[in-house]
């Protein structure tokens, strides 16, 4: 399975709400020029999360987006499914001899974890607990 930019790039502005989070809107335009994007790109994937009740959008001229859900209810799995549709790693795998089927439902399952169980909050605070590289061991 391979992400696209549109849910690289709608990963980032979600992280960018999260992290912003309680501070009031925040405007896309803010949020492209911080991470060297294209507002208008991140206009076109803002509506998909609005549509899905994710972001809420406040109008006027102090106005922008802020997450609609607290930044540890919304999972990287309900980011990446709005915007690149469900986690298949191959698709026609009902085709496919059982073993190799097999293979693509525990890689299937096994993304779909990982997405899962990954919140805003963990990757809007990605570092800022003292966390470690996870496969980092000291003797």
């Amino acid at each position: 399975m391979k992400i696209s930019t549109k849910g690289r790039y709608g990963l980032t502005i979600m992280i960018e709400l999260a992290k912003n989070n309680g501070n009031g809107p925040m405007s896309l335009k803010t949020i492209a020029k911080e991470n060297d994007l294209s507002e208008h790109y991140l206009e076109q994937l803002v509506a998909p999360l609005r549509n899905a009740s994710l972001v809420k959008s406040i109008r006027g001229a102090y106005g922008g987006y802020i997450l609609a859900k607290e930044p540890n209810e919304i999972t990287a799995g309900d980011i990446i499914r709005i915007l690149e549709g469900p986690i298949t790693p191959v698709e026609g795998i009902e085709d496919e001899e059982p073993a190799k089927q097999e293979l693509w439902i525990r890689i299937r399952d096994a993304v779909k974890e990982v997405l899962d169980t990954t919140t805003l909050e963990d990757l809007s605070t990605y570092g800022e607990k003292g966390m470690q590289d996870p496969y980092m061991f000291y003797i």
